[in-house]
């Protein structure tokens, strides 16, 4: 099984509660406001990293593409931060991966998986604080919204 944390809008903190989870994956996507070099370099020491610059990811992050497709276990990601940027999508993208607004969100469109893992940063514009997990088994994949200020968690399943 392949475990991939989905965060995005840390702006600056890393949660302990947040790496508590970083420590038990395989991957890490992040769509973008990292905000700081220095997590940046500590996201690196916990798995490998796939990340988009956010519009407040400064002069440090100008080697971040703002946009990314990867491929992990079949899947093909599209990340972005902001998801109104997005001109054309390769033909390949199962799940696109965005953030920005800072809220949560999973919705299917066309056979193409959307999913914003919200902030797991600061807790801003009264949202919750949230970040996804996503598993793959034998070309299954689950995903679980984690919210740090429920302890609640819920999946979905997909082929």
């Amino acid at each position: 099984m392949t475990t991939i944390a989905i965060i995005s809008d840390t702006h600056g903190i890393l949660r302990p509660e947040v790496c508590e989870h970083l420590k038990q994956v395989d991957y890490i996507l992040h769509a973008g406001d990292i905000h700081t070099k220095e997590i940046y370099d500590e996201l690196l020491t916990y798995a490998p990293l796939f990340v988009v610059r956010g519009n407040n990811d400064k002069e440090w992050a100008e080697f971040l593409p703002s946009a990314l497709t990867i491929a992990v276990d079949n899947i093909t990601f599209y990340l972005i931060h902001n998801k109104r940027e997005i001109k054309q999508l390769p033909p390949e993208v199962n799940i696109v991966v965005y953030g920005h607004s800072h809220k949560y969100s999973l919705e299917k469109k066309e056979e193409i998986l959307w999913l914003n893992p919200g902030s797991c940063g600061r807790k801003r514009f009264h949202h919750d604080v949230t970040m996804a997990i996503l598993t793959v088994e034998d070309d299954r994949y689950r995903i679980y919204k984690i919210n740090f200020n429920t302890a609640f968690s819920k999946h979905i399943s997909n082929i």
